[in-house]
């Protein structure tokens, strides 16, 4: 078993690793004017992964207000990525989905990793997937608090 500093020096070599993996996936031709951030990776990810929803679940499942996923949708729409529908079902509402076009080349660049991410949790059991998931959400909050003094 190991101590907790061991656990954070692992983790301190396999985070920048991690990082620096997921900077080297070449970005598609077609993306590489678009200056997209990791909003916009998580956002196209998503969509890849649960297929077509609304704003308001591409809002909760990013953690942001309905507002920013507008805005990242209108940018995206506008550049032919994403395609915004009525919802058959309550025509207020608009059903995002990825471009037709475009998703082969989102699929190429992006499922590898949900594909890696999948293998690697699949053996875990839910309670320990969980885990690991708070775990990470725990480090992130850490991080983006001040350092004590």
């Amino acid at each position: 078993m190991s101590t907790v500093d061991d656990a954070t020096r692992d983790l301190l070599l396999l985070m920048p690793r991690l990082v620096g993996r997921a900077k080297r996936l070449p970005v598609p031709p077609e993306f590489q004017s678009m200056a997209l951030g990791p909003r916009h990776l998580s956002l196209l990810a998503l969509l890849l992964f649960d297929g077509p929803l609304t704003v308001n679940e591409l809002a909760e499942r990013l953690r942001v207000a309905p507002t920013t996923v507008s805005l990242m949708i209108g940018e995206l729409s506008r550049k032919g990525v994403l395609e915004r529908r009525e919802d058959d079902n309550d025509r207020r509402r608009r059903i995002v989905t990825i471009a037709t076009a475009k998703r082969p080349a989102i699929e190429d660049w992006l499922g590898h990793g949900a594909g890696a991410w999948r293998a690697a949790l699949e053996p875990l059991t839910p309670a320990q997937r969980a885990l690991f998931v708070e775990t990470l959400r725990a480090y992130e909050r850490a991080v983006e608090s001040p350092p004590a003094t």
